[in-house]
């Protein structure tokens, strides 16, 4: 699932919910890039973190 994730899709950390949204930047390896509204630049490790993808992120 996680190899799914392309740029400019958003997703939310399920242990971090004040991260705020992230959009993707990149996906190599399992290892996600995202951008968080509050945190900044992240990499995840998608063996270790299951990011939620956020269809609508408008939230409409």
């Amino acid at each position: 699932m996680m190899s799914l994730l392309e740029p400019g899709m958003y997703v939310r950390h399920p242990n971090q919910p004040d991260w705020g949204l992230g959009q993707v930047q990149s996906n190599i390896g399992g290892k996600v890039t995202a951008n968080f509204e509050h945190v900044g630049k992240q990499v995840i490790d998608t063996q270790v973190v299951v990011l939620i993808p956020v269809f609508d992120p408008s939230g409409s």
